[in-house]
């Protein structure tokens, strides 16, 4: 009876020791990146970023190239178990809304980042690709989502203020 119940404990207790450290490392770490993503977002927020696809008037372009941004995020182990939930019943699967937007905005500073390093101004015509990373178990599930942002970084005659 003993051996029984011991099994009993470890068939339950390990899973659900590991959707709790999933639950609070998995937040920890996502508000900590949340946080890290704010702050670079008010440092390049003077940077036009914009998806027109021509360069608005009174600009004068004396250079342009293509740059990149681009992300993976993992899921954590509570989320993919809570999504796992949502698929049985079906709905919207709200624990992976916030690492989409986490994904977005991080590949969105990226891009920004990569763009003045290179010692240009402003961007137009920027897009943003999405894709799924399955897991590793026959392919079924996710286990992270990468995000590219991409646009024409323009060097200006005049930066903008």
């Amino acid at each position: 009876m003993e051996d029984a119940m011991g099994i009993a404990v470890l068939q339950v207790g390990i899973p659900l020791a590991l959707l709790l450290l999933g639950y609070f490392v998995g937040g920890a770490v996502e508000r900590r990146h949340y946080a890290s993503i704010q702050e670079r977002e008010l440092r390049w927020r003077s940077l036009p970023a914009v998806n027109f696809r021509t360069v608005p008037g009174g600009w004068i372009v004396d250079d342009a190239t293509l740059v990149l941004g681009n992300v993976v995020i993992s899921v954590d182990y509570f989320k993919r178990f809570l999504a796992g939930l949502r698929m049985l019943f079906g709905g919207r699967v709200k624990v992976y809304e916030s690492l989409m937007d986490r994904a977005r905005r991080e590949a969105l500073v990226r891009l920004k980042v990569e763009t003045v390093e290179r010692g240009y101004h402003a961007l137009v015509n920027v897009r943003m690709e999405t894709s799924q990373l399955a897991s590793g178990r026959g392919g079924s599930g996710v286990a992270g989502i990468e995000v590219l942002a991409y646009g024409t970084a323009l060097k200006l005659r005049t930066p903008p203020t």
